[in-house]
């Protein structure tokens, strides 16, 4: 029996991909004991313990994206987290790490103990805790190639899928145009009628959902169908016949294969759903960070599935000028999605049976 813990909370996509591998590895050895970190406000308080799993607490280092006087508190919350995964990682034989911050306290930790640690980067360009645990540790893993630095010699694994979007990968491949026609039917739309999924993130997007709402009477006179994920967070705007805003989409397996255009941001578990179900994407990425959500879609633009535009032109008017093009690229892309990421889960488990028969 080995004990093992995964790190990787804060947002959706550092909390899917760890699940998914965390199944896998429950599945192979059910004996093991598994353990995620996270903090106490973080998303992975619902949708760990939704997925059968425990999390443990350790205090969160807050790091504003811009300088900030509350940088001097750094050193202090690093110091405290790091104790707190020390405690909870002894006694460990495995840490996993998806990146976040909850993940770079996690990694020195583990270096302090002698832990071993699987590293899985999901973004074309890897983030500030990912970059400091791979100076700790060997065994890396990407979802797709890296030109540069220690993640450059990495495993090149695929990104893991959740269980429905990867369900739904094996059943569509049989008969994708009766798949997407199915999906659509599902979710209440006509089969027959171009339909628009959008969807900001986990949390939504205030930037996109604006432009989404003052483009409603342009979509429906062209009779295109839109089905608009707001956010939980967010005011749901006042819905039409052919205009369907949601607080939060349940059904994301049927909304890619349905959509015959997405329109969202480019993190790096989207891209990949959408590589595994998706047609054709308009990709606003979110314009702060390190630059990774313009760098994980070009992949998909180059296999001409997906075009990129920058948030400050995406607008009502060029909504206007370019739904039509859109959607004729839909038309033109392939039917078919991808298995790209299909064994992705697998394969960084195996990295992590490696590692533990190699400590």
């Amino acid at each position: 029996m080995a004990s093992i813990v995964f790190a990787g909370g804060g947002t959706a996509g550092h909390i899917e991909p760890a699940l998914a591998v965390a199944r896998v590895c429950k599945s192979a050895n059910p004996q093991d004991e598994i353990t995620f970190l996270g903090t106490a406000k973080g998303l992975e308080n619902t949708l760990i313990p939704a997925a059968g799993f425990s999390v443990s607490h350790i205090p969160k280092v807050r790091i504003s994206r811009t300088p900030s006087l509350t940088w001097a508190r750094i050193p202090f919350e690093l110091v405290a987290s790091v104790k707190a995964c020390h405690a909870l990682l002894k006694g460990a034989d495995l840490l996993i790490g998806f990146g976040g911050y909850v993940s770079a306290p996690a990694y020195i930790a583990a270096r302090i103990l002698g832990v071993p640690t699987i590293i899985h980067e999901a973004n074309a360009k890897p983030g500030w805790a990912n970059r400091l645990g791979s100076l700790f540790t060997p065994h890396l893993a990407v979802a797709h190639g890296v030109n540069t630095g220690l993640f450059s010699g990495a495993l090149i694994t695929g990104l893991p899928l959740r269980s429905d979007v990867a369900d739904a990968l094996k059943a569509a491949g049989a008969d994708w145009k009766n798949a997407r026609s199915q999906a659509k039917t599902r979710l209440g739309f006509d089969a027959a009628q171009p339909l628009v999924f959008v969807m900001g993130g986990s949390q939504g997007s205030v930037a996109i959902n604006k432009v989404i709402e003052q483009s409603v009477p342009n979509f429906s006179t062209k009779g295109i169908a839109v089905m608009h994920s707001v956010g939980r967070g967010n005011t749901l705007p006042p819905a039409t016949d052919l205009y369907r805003p949601v607080a939060y989409v349940d059904q994301m397996a049927d909304a890619y294969l349905a959509a015959d255009l997405i329109i969202a941001r480019s993190g790096a578990v989207t891209c990949a759903e959408f590589r595994a179900l998706g047609r054709y994407a308009l990709f606003v990425p979110l314009p702060i960070g390190n630059g990774e959500q313009f760098h994980n879609a070009r992949g998909l633009v180059a296999d001409g599935r997906a075009e990129v535009i920058d948030q400050k032109e995406f607008t009502t008017s060029y909504l206007h000028n370019h739904i039509d093009a859109l959607i004729a690229s839909s038309q033109s892309a392939p039917l078919e999605g991808s298995t790209l990421d299909a064994d992705a889960a697998l394969k960084i488990a195996a990295l992590g049976q490696h590692a533990l028969e190699s400590r």
